[in-house]
């Protein structure tokens, strides 16, 4: 009776398995991830089928239509309650073209403005100084959104600073990622409530997903009254000032922006908050001109119709003809952007990668060792940053052009996140970005490729084994 039960038990789950396989096959967005969920369904379905359940489902509802819609859509609405210009406002600058970058803009409909002032603030204590500081100034609204947000002493502090605000009757909305924030407790939610925060958890679907871990939101926006905007890789908790070891200290970059492109920026944070919730959010056109840089705000996520986030990669290293520095807390490339490095090393680029020397999550970290060593072969000059974690997410093209946001190099970013960036063009901003990052390889040891070489055998199988989980790493 008990084999009977066994062998039917057994029965049924390689049917679900070969169900699920037929699934990855029409929605898994890579042909290599395709293959692995098949593999695995079909042949182990005890050890694939429940992780396939978080990981591999691809559907997420209707913001694809939403996304797809959006000109059609949101900007109609959008337009119909456009607030009305004041002094020194203009609420449609016009673009700035710039070749280079051009094509970035078309895939992503998107442009470049001219006349934004740039700050870049290197690592927790003075990203979060001004952006409370900027909070603090708010008159009209404040529009937050973060991957992370935790019930910590930084966490406490992002509440009290935004309850302070709705307090003086400036309007506040609040989006969290229900995935990246799982652990905040409902309490820190119900206070902002009861003081008049309008806060929401981002999901890919309106009715309750438990099984849905991909398509998370992963960006880090704030703007306040329309005139100034924050974003980069920091979230809000207590790590990200480098307060919790091993991980510390904690190397992250932020940077503000006043200008034209603040409404660029305003306008993917009200898109994914008419998402969750059906409405805008206020707004306010930006201010005409605060300075010289010019600006494309880059959102990416898998709603796009191309690969936008690798293709912004790839784009953005194909421009380059001096340099190439970039700093990711996560080094595992897609053959186009892997491709990109290397075509820019054999252009005589002078390309630099800086990562971390030690792990958050492991299997990233072995399969980001892996890749680093082919680097190498490549010409790619790999470093690892000794002093603590590297979470920054920059990249230097050139001597005008500097990229902050919230995109690593890895497949989450690429395919399954929904991701931001700043791509500015500016010679003196890029400049401070020049100068930070030497400091950062300075204190970062070279990747030699006898390093793996010198690694046990059973080490260099599991690097290899660890990236055999490259799709959903």
């Amino acid at each position: 009776m008990i084999a009977t039960f066994i062998a039917i038990a057994a029965l049924a789950l390689h049917a679900a398995g070969v169900l699920a396989a037929m699934h990855a096959v029409m929605n898994t967005r890579t042909a290599q991830g395709a293959f692995a969920w098949v593999l695995g369904l079909v042949l182990v379905p005890y050890v694939t089928l429940i992780p396939y359940l978080f990981l591999g489902a691809s559907h997420f509802g209707g913001y694809v239509d939403l996304h797809r819609q959006r000109q059609a859509r949101f900007f109609m609405l959008h337009a119909e309650a456009e607030p009305p210009a004041r002094p020194g406002v203009a609420p449609h600058p016009q673009p700035v073209h710039d070749e280079r970058y051009s094509p970035i803009g078309h895939m992503l409909k998107t442009a470049m403005h001219g006349g934004n002032n740039l700050s870049l603030h290197i690592n927790g204590d003075a990203a979060f100084e001004a952006m409370f500081a900027a909070i603090e100034r708010a008159e009209h609204y404040v529009l937050v959104q973060f991957f992370i947000i935790h019930d910590d002493g930084l966490g406490r502090r992002l509440r009290d600073a935004l309850l302070a605000c709705a307090a003086r009757d400036v309007q506040v909305c609040l989006l969290y990622d229900s995935i990246g924030s799982h652990a905040l407790p409902d309490s820190y939610v119900e206070t902002l409530r009861a003081g008049r925060v309008d806060v929401r958890p981002f999901a890919t679907r309106r009715f309750r997903n438990r099984f849905q871990l991909n398509f998370r939101n992963h960006r880090k926006v704030l703007v306040v009254d329309g005139e100034r905007g924050f974003v980069g890789g920091l979230n809000a908790g207590d790590e990200y000032l480098g307060l919790k070891p091993p991980l510390a200290p904690w190397r992250d970059t932020h940077m503000q922006i006043e200008g034209p492109a603040v409404a660029d920026l305003q306008r993917v944070f009200a898109e994914d908050w008419y998402w969750v919730t059906g409405e805008r959010p206020p707004s306010m056109p930006p201010p005409e001109r605060c300075g010289r840089a010019t600006t494309m705000i880059v959102a990416t996520g898998p709603a796009d119709r191309q690969e936008s986030c690798s293709l912004f990669f790839t784009q953005a290293i194909q421009a380059a003809k001096k340099r190439v520095w970039i700093t990711t807390p996560y080094f595992v490339p897609d053959q186009a952007v892997f491709g990109a490095l290397r075509m820019a090393v054999y252009r005589g680029v002078d390309v630099r990668i800086l990562i971390p020397s030690r792990p958050d999550h492991r299997t990233v970290f072995m399969a980001t060792t892996l890749y680093a060593h082919e680097a190498t072969l490549a010409g790619i000059r790999m470093f690892r940053y000794q002093p603590g974690f590297v979470h920054q997410k920059v990249m230097l093209i050139d001597d005008d052009t500097a990229v902050v946001g919230s995109m690593n190099l890895d497949n989450r970013s690429f395919r399954l996140n929904f991701e931001i960036t700043a791509l500015n063009v500016d010679a003196p901003f890029a400049g401070e970005v020049e100068a930070m990052l030497k400091d950062d390889f300075a204190q970062a040891d070279e990747v030699n490729p006898n390093d793996y070489r010198r690694l046990p055998y059973l080490r260099q199988v599991a690097l290899h084994v660890a990236r055999l989980f490259d799709p959903v790493l």
